[in-house]
């Protein structure tokens, strides 16, 4: 009998960017081995407490600091974890065309739902390279999810843009990260068959309310219930109870647009009882300065909750 997942395309709902753990190991790439048995109970735990799914190998996932047999695995391992009760949205983002084809190879043979994908990272692609490395990825068959990061990448995937890319059989939706809310609508009105996802945490309600029909998200590492409460109550317009919620948490969401983001989100997890743990570099560890804001930032969050909770 087939899973009914595969019959679904969307790839919208609440979809963690996992974290990755890590244990000290002098044999591993600068010390430090994945702790997989960890990240499996990570997976299961996100997607038990009411997340839609899970995208390993994101930036968050530490996927560039990886070596190939770790994103192997790690992708392997959220599958496993998550079985059938959610999601898998592969990271295969990758320096040029035939890297991110690869990736989303693998990720298809490993029971993988759809995957997430960058432009070409570390080049300032153009229009037609653009257009030919989503074409390649998407030539897997998998259901791709773009992902505009011009941040990082230095390439927006405009409005315009979009809609060209939505023309390619199997791109069904985009991570919007650009910050942008007023995008939501345009790139809505422009590719009308493409899934606005909102992709950073503190423009999450925002995105929602203006149409956005998931969050790919990186601080539900910390507050996956709590999260997926927020997206419920977006979806169902109920404004108030959604400010009430969200705005105790947005100092902390905020981090994900940060620098530091990967760093902040997993002191958040050490403040909330999980474990977070250390990062390869290049990431290194906070600054007191940083530290202490974060802590500051995630302490306000945590007290709204508790007391909401009370």
């Amino acid at each position: 009998m087939s899973d009914p997942r595969k019959q679904e395309p969307s790839l919208g709902g609440l979809v963690v960017a996992t974290a990755l753990p890590y244990y000290e190991s002098a044999s591993a790439p600068a010390g430090l081995g994945v702790d997989y048995d960890r990240y499996a109970e990570h997976c299961r735990w996100l997607v038990d407490s009411g997340c839609h799914g899970v995208g390993p190998n994101g930036s968050l996932g530490e996927y560039s600091s990886l070596t190939d047999d770790e994103r192997r695995r790690v992708a392997r391992t959220a599958v496993e974890a998550v079985g059938d009760r959610g999601v898998v949205v592969v990271g295969v983002h990758g320096v040029g065309s035939h890297q991110a084809r690869h990736w989303a190879e693998l990720a298809a043979e490993d029971g993988a739902d759809g995957v997430l994908c960058l432009p070409p990272t570390m080049y300032r692609a153009n229009r037609g390279e653009i257009l030919a490395h989503f074409e390649a990825v998407a030539s897997v068959g998998l259901p791709v999810m773009v992902y505009n990061n011009p941040i990082d990448t230095k390439v927006d995937l405009t409005p315009d843009l979009l809609a060209e890319i939505a023309r390619i059989d199997n791109v069904v939706a985009v991570k919007e990260f650009s910050g942008d809310v007023r995008r939501v609508l345009e790139i809505r009105e422009r590719a009308p068959g493409l899934d606005v996802i909102s992709g950073a945490d503190d423009v999450a309600l925002e995105s929602l309310l203006m149409g956005a029909t998931g969050w790919f998200a990186g601080f539900p590492n910390v507050f996956p219930a709590e999260s997926a409460r927020l997206y419920d109550l977006a979806l169902a317009g109920k404004l108030e109870e959604a400010r009430a919620l969200y705005e105790p948490l947005a100092a902390a969401f905020r981090w994900d647009s940060r620098t530091e983001f990967v760093q902040a989100i997993k002191l958040g997890m050490e403040q909330v009882g999980r474990y977070g743990g250390p990062c390869r570099p290049p990431r290194g560890p906070l600054v007191p300065r940083l530290r202490e804001q974060v802590e500051a930032d995630m302490a306000r969050a945590i007290a709204s909750l508790t007391g909401r909770a009370g």
